[in-house]
């Protein structure tokens, strides 16, 4: 195996440079390590402790993504078995797999995320240009993860038996936290902010080889030799350098001047490798100088970014940990700006900062800094003693497990420990802002100015405030079975990535708009609002991409009232109620968000797994008038199709050519799989979660293939492979959604019958009683879809109102 790490072009996450310059200049801290035996070690060394390695999910999709296809919506059966041979694999030399996804988008990090997005986007562009030009998928260099593969993936996981979690913030802090905390084996991803992390090993995901589990282990400490560094400078480092939360313009100016005077430029490497040794060259000889006596802002031109840059730095002390670079006055008073900050550790206080700090645990205090600055800043507090990784109990579980610790581990023991303290500016305020400090230090606010500030405290405000039912949607959160409903409880803020769907398509509109009634009517159910559609309710902030959504802002999204026979029932009834009739409230209520009460008899006689896709498509049809008779054909034969077809036959199935239209559709209704995973969760789980997994109802291939044959215009019993048995269940399933439509005056045709009006705008925003006469949403006031943008501004001072 080639010592050098491998990383896929676009993959930009971590510290900005430090994954090239590693495989240029310092490829001595890569080391090849079998995992088998460092589990071994661990055994001897730690008797009665499981090897654990704690895995970054997000960081590993696509790698796990092995089937050669991935442009028709997704493989998912095949993927399914490669999970499944990814986690035997660990199981059978008896190391165990804590997978970690994101939960959360911090606001510190949205930037970044939007620019990823609006990077995507740009990608997606040029693969329907490549689509069009050539029918087949474009090369592995263009390869873009199907929709939904971070949220199907947990599910599988789960399904799997495997501890799977999700973040509650930035997952990498939580999975680094999880490695230190449990004395792992190490941390499987691909992202260089684990070098940062003073943490288990980091070993990479693109390194792995599966059958001899042998991968790349990279060393902080080598790292640190070579730069002569101590592990402590890492973060400040990673800031200098640019990463996630310090935008990598901000200080090019500062590490140009460090390129200027540094007297060992090498020629035989890169400008950027060279800055980077630049850099630590001049944190070790300049800084390391006035460390203790001077402040960063000090010895730094940080500016009016300060702040920003203090959070930068503070990201990555995990809890118990410590800073030398948090300039501390005598007699424990730390300055931050114009504030000086004494804190204290209370002697009662032993156990560690939780990983995942709950917002109702936190207060804030009003201190002082720079005006232009806006992001939370978690700041350092004082005491001298390092804490130590206690023996504990498995995150967020009740069941005591045997923790290991090394004890011939003997951390540095730094200046200043790290405290979850959280800054947050709102707009429009002056120099004042807010800090969300944990309740586990007493802090004491002096200021050197004499205006006097006293320690107002307040609660974070969440959307709803019931802590009983936050405590539970937390709780599914964290053990990953819920999608975003934790989200819009807690912040009332969700996101959607990218989705393949071509913008110059005016004919299908983008899957945001599509499922946004359903969401609105979810919003609704957890939120709260008046049966008035003028209501001025609460709002949820959407960050979905669509074509034509710069997300300079993010849509406010206003519930949306939904009518449930015999009411609408309380989260409390759906949630906790045990007793049988509150089986069917559930399954009335998820009916209800897609509009469809009236279909509740026939979709309830629907078999599994179909009851959920012939939900799905249901409502697709109705939304959406330019789906034909052909495609609702083809959604139906490859469901039907699939049930008998092993992995192995759905891996050699090849196509003829590829279709946009059909791309497009795949993505749509696999979005729609997602939506039910939302709702479903909302609504208390009226249905199992198999009952909307992909692999056991939709393959993109093989919808593909059927689409492709429709289109034709092929006889059923050509899309039904010849099988007779398949053919009665055809034309039962086919019959459901087709009545079901009817019922909302919409009649499904064939291509060929379609009339001369259909312009390739999409209609129905939910029930007959919110379309307008032309049959165009309301909210799109009569225009293509494509032009009216997200049905309202994205301004903070407009709302998307309910139609009617």
């Amino acid at each position: 195996m080639d010592r050098q790490m491998i990383l896929s072009q676009d993959s930009v996450m971590g510290v900005r440079g430090l994954q090239g310059f590693v495989g240029s200049t310092c490829p001595h801290i890569c080391t090849v390590v079998n995992l088998k035996e460092l589990a071994e070690q661990h055994r001897t060394r730690h008797p009665g402790c499981t090897p654990t390695i704690v895995v970054d999910a997000m960081c590993c999709l696509r790698y796990w993504y092995t089937p050669e296809s991935w442009i028709c919506g997704g493989q998912w059966r095949e993927y399914f078995s490669a999970l499944q041979d990814f986690v035997k694999t660990f199981t059978d030399v008896g190391i165990k797999l804590v997978f970690f996804f994101d939960g959360m988008v911090e606001q510190g990090k949205r930037d970044e995320w939007v620019r990823r997005r609006r990077r995507n986007s740009k990608e997606i562009a040029r693969i329907f240009h490549y689509l069009k030009a050539h029918r087949e998928q474009p090369g592995r260099n263009m390869f873009f993860i199907p929709s939904g593969l971070a949220i199907f993936t947990r599910f599988a996981l789960k399904t799997l038996g495997q501890e799977t979690l999700c973040s509650l913030q930035e997952a990498d802090y939580e999975v680094a936290a999880y490695g230190l905390r449990h004395n792992c084996l190490g941390i499987l991803g691909e992202d260089t902010d684990y070098l940062i992390y003073d943490t288990c090993p980091y070993l990479s995901i693109s390194e792995l080889c599966l059958e001899s589990l042998s991968t790349v282990q990279l060393c902080r400490e080598t790292l640190c030799e070579s730069l002569g560094l101590r592990v402590a400078d890492l973060p400040l480092l990673a800031c200098l350098l640019g990463n996630d939360v310090v935008p990598e313009g901000m200080l090019e100016s500062f590490r140009y001047r460090c390129l200027s005077s540094y007297t060992s430029v090498e020629e035989n490497v890169n400008k950027k490798a060279n800055m980077i040794l630049a850099v630590s060259d001049h944190i070790a000889k300049v800084l390391h100088m006035h460390q203790g006596e001077k402040a960063l802002e000090e010895m730094l031109p940080l500016g009016p970014n300060k702040a920003l840059f203090y959070k930068g730095v503070a990201s990555y002390l995990l809890p118990g940990q410590q800073s030398p670079w948090f300039f501390q006055k005598p007699k424990g008073e730390m300055t931050l700006n114009k504030q000086i900050m004494s804190v204290r550790s209370d002697p009662e206080l032993k156990q560690e900062v939780p990983m995942c700090t709950d917002p109702e645990s936190t207060s804030e205090v009003p201190m002082y800094t720079d005006p232009e600055s806006t992001p939370e800043v978690p700041m350092c507090t004082d005491p001298e003693s390092k804490l130590q990784v206690p023996v504990c109990a498995d995150f967020e579980s009740k069941q005591e497990v045997p923790m290991c610790t090394d004890p011939e581990s003997k951390p540095e023991v730094p200046m200043y420990t790290y405290s979850e303290i959280k800054q947050k500016l709102p707009l429009g305020t002056g120099p004042e802002f807010k800090l969300e400090a944990s309740m586990n230090t007493n802090l004491e606010i002096r200021q050197e100015d004499p205006v006097p500030m006293g320690p107002e405290i307040k609660q974070p405000v969440t959307m709803i405030s019931d802590p009983e039912i936050l405590k539970i949607a937390r709780t599914h959160h964290v053990q990953g079975e819920s999608y975003l409903v934790y989200n819009i409880l807690s912040s009332g803020e969700i996101e959607c990535s990218n989705t393949l769907e071509d913008e110059l398509d005016q004919a299908l509109p983008s899957q945001a708009f599509i499922y946004r009634p359903v969401r609105q009517r979810v919003y609704s159910l957890l939120l709260g609002g008046s049966e008035d559609d003028t209501s001025t309710g609460p709002t949820v902030k959407e960050w979905f991409v669509y074509p034509g959504n710069p997300l300079k802002h993010p849509d406010l999204v206003r519930p949306l009232p939904m009518t449930v026979p015999g009411g609408t029932p309380s989260l409390k009834i759906l949630w906790l109620n045990q007793e049988p009739e509150a089986q069917a409230r559930r399954l009335d209520t998820l009916l209800a968000c897609f509009n469809l009460s009236s279909s509740k008899e026939e979709l309830q006689a629907v078999e599994s797994p179909f009851k959920a896709l012939c939900c799905l498509l249901i409502y697709l049809f109705v939304q959406v008038d330019t789906l034909c008779l052909e495609d609702l054909q083809a959604f139906i034969a490859q469901a039907l199709c699939l049930q008998g077809k092993s992995t192995a036959q759905l891996v050699n199935l090849q196509l003829d050519y590829v279709n946009p239209r059909a791309v497009q559709l795949g993505s749509l209704l696999v979005r729609g799989l997602t939506t039910l995973a939302l709702v479903n969760s909302a609504c208390g789980f009226p249905w199992k979660t198999s009952e909307f997994m992909p692999w056991n109802v939709f393959d993109g291939k093989l919808f593909h293939q059927k689409y492709l044959h429709s289109e034709k215009g092929h006889a059923v019993e050509v899309l039904l492979e010849q099988n007779r048995s398949r053919l009665t269940k055809f034309h039962n399933l086919k019959a459901v959604v087709c009545r079901a439509c009817l019922k909302e005056n919409r009649r499904i045709v064939g291509r060929a019958h379609w009339d001369s009006h259909h312009t390739g705008r999409w209609g129905r925003q939910g029930s007959s009683s919110h379309r307008t006469s032309s049959g165009y949403s309301r909210s799109g006031q009569g225009q293509p879809w494509r032009d009216q943008g997200p049905g309202a501004c994205r301004s903070s001072t407009h709302q998307i109102a309910p139609p009617g």
